[in-house]
């Protein structure tokens, strides 16, 4: 393990690495979206023989294809920087979080990049039926290949199935499944991915409005308006859900994100949760004896009511978690972050001694320091702790940034519930406002995905896996400027693909669906 290193080169490698992420997540969502749209679309064709809806289920293909393609460049990049930029994590847990990632890699790519090219080729060489398969197929593999990346995000926020072998200094898998199935990987799956139906349906109804706008192609554009509004009302209603099961596992898994989230500095019974506040800059931490809002409009028991099912529960808050003392759900008495930060140093004090023990060929010692281990492994990341103040996440970043997530989902909810009603029982091509408003709806579903993953990511912080690695231990050792270099090179990369993205979608949007 890296005992110090220029926190410069922590900045700049989680600078890097957030920067790749953001662009990737700027494709992924559609993918998922469109990739459900297209194949309602073909759905129809094969049922009805009408070559309108062939028309129409190619056109939105096209834009899947173009978004797919430069998705899948910006993952491949990412999934290469955990070896590049963050080898000490690679080598601690690569195990574990290797396994999704080549699963995802062998079966679900694979399974992608076979079906795509039936899909996008096949037409007239194969049978509608086997076409149709393919295209739902597609669909399921790029969804199937959000599962397991998923599942290994997942187990950096709550990592289970493994045990500490202190003879390679590594976590191990010992259950598979534990990892593959575990209640948070499930719900952050259908979460994600649902997201990325959102969005779709945001992309399909915008985009068919600007067909609207300009007063053209208006069979495609009402027909494709009715599937994308009824799809995304029903996935915007189904993210709230599980929006509501991620809340209550983040309070179970993960209190201290929940508090910053909340800006919940002192635990309370019978917890509010804040609709709308605003956070007092000058409040540093949690015992400069501050108020941490200028203001702030709270629902009363709320917050109780979604961390623990019992809207008198006592939700703790950061100098709770900080402190210690207060009462856990499994009826044990909460340690202060001083009291885990020793024990963390006496399980790494102890991994040495076993390690030393067993190189001197001392049985008896080595047996020893095991012991002492295995009772403080699971507070072997809090050794590497220097201040009790690193435990707590950047409050307001995460704070603005779900509130923000939240109340663009409350949004989408009310859009497509009107747009709903709007297309099956009024004249929608001549409301141009409502088409304006769908069109810059579009870039909100994006806005919405990107905050999601800050107060996932963020939130998380000090941890690259939570209680087990903080980020300042896992990256590799490089030089700064090289983690400079490439993260400008990154950026510039990304931004041209981004932008021919954009060209080459208004492109083939201008064209519209082939007559």
């Amino acid at each position: 393990m890296i005992e110090s290193i220029d926190t410069s080169l922590i900045d700049w490698s989680r600078a890097q690495f957030a920067m790749t992420a953001m662009y990737h997540w700027l494709f992924v969502p559609l993918t998922l979206g469109l990739a459900v749209v297209m194949a309602i679309m073909e759905t129809v064709y094969y049922k009805t023989g009408n070559e309108f809806w062939k028309r129409t289920a190619q056109f939105w293909m096209k834009l899947f294809g173009i978004n797919f393609a430069i998705g899948v460049a910006t993952g491949l990049i990412l999934e290469f920087e955990f070896g590049t930029n963050w080898s000490n994590y690679s080598w601690f847990v690569g195990d574990i979080f290797g396994a999704p990632l080549a699963i995802e890699g062998i079966l679900a790519f694979f399974m992608e990049a076979t079906f795509i090219a039936v899909m996008f080729f096949g037409w007239n060489k194969v049978s509608k039926r086997f076409h149709l398969v393919s295209t739902w197929l597609t669909g399921l593999g790029a969804t199937i290949s959000a599962w397991w990346i998923l599942v290994a995000n997942a187990w950096m926020q709550h990592p289970v199935g493994m045990q500490f072998n202190p003879d390679t200094v590594r976590n191990e898998m010992v259950d598979f499944w534990a990892v593959a199935l575990s209640p948070v990987a499930v719900n952050k799956f259908f979460h994600t991915v649902l997201s990325g139906w959102v969005l779709g349906a945001i992309f399909v109804v915008g985009v068919s409005c600007w067909f609207l706008l300009k007063k053209r192609n208006t069979r495609f554009a009402l027909a494709s308006i009715k599937i994308g509004a009824v799809f995304g009302l029903v996935s915007s209603l189904l993210v709230a859900w599980t929006g509501d099961g991620s809340a209550y596992q983040v309070a179970q898994t993960q209190p201290m994100k929940l508090a910053a989230v909340e800006g919940l500095y002192e635990g309370q019974e019978a917890a509010g949760l804040v609709a709308f506040g605003v956070l007092d800059p000058a409040k540093e931490s949690h015992d400069d004896g501050k108020e941490p809002f200028l203001f702030r409009v709270e629902i009363p028991s709320l917050l109780s009511l979604l961390a623990e099912r019992q809207t008198n529960a006592f939700v703790p808050g950061i100098r709770n978690i900080i402190e210690g003392g207060y009462m856990q759900n499994d009826g044990t008495v909460a340690l202060s972050a001083a009291e885990k930060i020793e024990r963390g140093k006496t399980a790494i004090a102890a991994l040495a001694a076993y390690r030393e023990a067993k190189k001197a060929g001392n049985s008896e010692d080595a047996q020893l320091a095991y012991s002492i281990l295995q009772a403080n492994v699971p507070y072997f990341g809090y050794g590497y702790i220097k201040d009790v103040n690193e435990l707590v996440p950047n409050v307001p970043l995460n704070f603005y940034a779900f509130r923000v997530m939240v109340l663009l989902g409350g949004y989408f909810i009310l859009f497509f519930l009107f747009i709903s009603i709007v297309v099956f029982k009024k004249d929608l091509t001549q409301m141009r406002w409502l088409h304006w408003v769908a069109l810059w709806t579009i870039p909100f579903g994006y806005i919405a995905g990107q905050a999601g993953w800050v107060v996932a990511e963020c939130g998380r912080q000090p941890w690259a896996i939570r209680d087990m690695l903080p980020t300042s231990v896992s990256i590799s050792k490089l030089d700064v400027g090289s983690v400079q270099t490439t993260f400008f090179i990154f950026l510039i990369l990304f931004t041209i693909m981004l932008i021919a993205e954009i060209r080459i979608m208004l492109r083939e949007i201008k064209k519209g669906p082939g007559e």
